[in-house]
């Protein structure tokens, strides 16, 4: 591609990334006046907090497949759409179920562009993917971070809920142009042997070790997010101290979502990179356990940097398959099955909180939860391709000559 055509990337790379998480987490700060306004069932609120895990789950793992015949592009162009029509169609929308299916389509679009990031870096930035990752990953923070912070302030400024969550689509809308160039350029070519599939990915080691990492780290993630603010709450924080100690925990990611794979994609021992930021969970939750209503601005920012394992595993798709295709393959069955996994951790922490009322046992549960994914981090550390894999299972399944 050419000079222009890489600068044309770039932006639609960035603008993209930025409108990847508002779809899913922007209706969370205004839930409550989004119930009243749609008169919406407590089990309606609860499926809409589920969609983005159902929509990972199906929509991502066709990912893949949709690039293969259409072209990586206009599958990337296509889910855009959806984000941009879902969006603007729920602010719009005075049903309840019009509401549900089109926060669907919006975030079935996001997981869908979500899956194919790192095959778009591939393709684009085979040399360069630990930079670019940072790039998409740290605009993926500042998407997260606005739409929490953001989406309240919009709301009051513009008239209500309607017009907090609209305003997002308009953002989304923005994205649209670079796509539109870009997708003119798709070629679809038959790929030898024919695509890479999901359930091949499924049956690699590197494929099941890489969703099970990413399926863990995304659990303490969405537990941080969801109980977080609950836990400083119950410690004596004030709601609006709580809100900010999550929306720092947040926040701590921008910087180091620029800074932590380009560290991983230029090291040659990458669990040098990946064993001090997986180690400062265990830190913040023995500060937690130990003194909640202590130095809270710390724990918060121990949590975050933990959290950065997500650029980290993101970098990692890209380092571990040899083609865009294998990327492709390798992101779709990492984030469909992982995001699967991730989806216990709020509920089961739920659960354990109901029935203890406190956090002991809730912290206990994520100290337990950080050894598999050292160990994990291990295994991941070595240089490990998904093609060669695949190739050494089917030649081991062939019948001998």
């Amino acid at each position: 591609m050419s000079r222009r055509g890489g600068w044309l990337f770039l932006v639609g790379l960035v603008l993209l990334s930025l409108n990847l998480r508002p779809a899913a987490v922007s209706v969370g700060p205004v839930l409550a006046e989004v119930r009243s306004g749609l008169a919406m069932s407590a089990a309606e609120a609860s499926l809409l907090t589920t969609l983005p895990v159902l929509a990972f789950a199906v929509f991502g793992a066709l990912a893949p497949r949709a690039a293969a015949s259409v072209g990586l592009h206009r599958v990337t162009l296509a889910a855009l759409v959806a984000v941009v029509a879902g969006l603007a169609g729920r602010a719009a929308t005075g049903s309840d179920l019009a509401f549900l299916a089109l926060s669907l389509l919006a975030v079935a679009g996001m997981a869908m562009a979500n899956v194919l990031m790192p095959s778009l870096v591939k393709r684009h930035a085979p040399e360069r993917i630990g930079a670019v990752t940072a790039v998409y990953s740290t605009a993926l923070a500042i998407g997260l971070t606005s739409a929490l912070v953001l989406t309240v302030p919009l709301s009051e400024a513009l008239g209500g809920w309607r017009g907090g969550l609209g305003a997002w689509a308009v953002l989304a809308g923005l994205a649209l142009l670079p796509w539109v160039l870009l997708a003119r350029h798709d070629r679809v070519a038959p790929t030898p042997g024919g695509p890479i599939t999901v359930g091949q990915v499924a049956r690699t080691r590197l494929g099941r070790a890489m969703a099970i990492f990413f399926g863990v780290q995304s659990l303490h993630a969405y537990v941080m997010f969801g109980w977080f603010a609950q836990l400083w709450r119950d410690a004596g924080y004030s709601p609006a101290t709580a809100g900010a100690l999550v929306g720092l925990l947040a926040g701590v990611s921008i910087p180091l979502s620029w800074l932590l794979p380009r560290l991983l994609a230029r090291s040659q021992h990458q669990l040098r990179v990946l064993v001090p930021v997986i180690a400062c969970y265990p830190v913040a939750y023995v500060g937690l356990l130990v003194a909640p209503a202590g130095p809270a601005v710390l724990w918060a920012l121990l949590a975050g940097i933990g959290a950065c394992t997500f650029p980290l595993i993101l970098t990692l798709i890209g380092l571990r398959a040899r083609t865009a295709e294998g990327t492709a393959a390798l992101s779709a069955f990492t984030q469909s099955a992982g995001y699967l996994l991730a989806a216990t951790g709020p509920f089961v922490v739920g659960l354990l909180y109901d029935a203890t009322g406190d956090w002991t046992i809730p912290l206990i549960l994520l100290l337990v939860l950080v050894v598999p994914m050292l160990g994990l981090a291990t295994w991941l550390s070595r240089p490990l391709v998904l093609e060669d894999e695949i190739e050494q299972h089917a030649a081991r399944r062939s019948p001998r000559t």
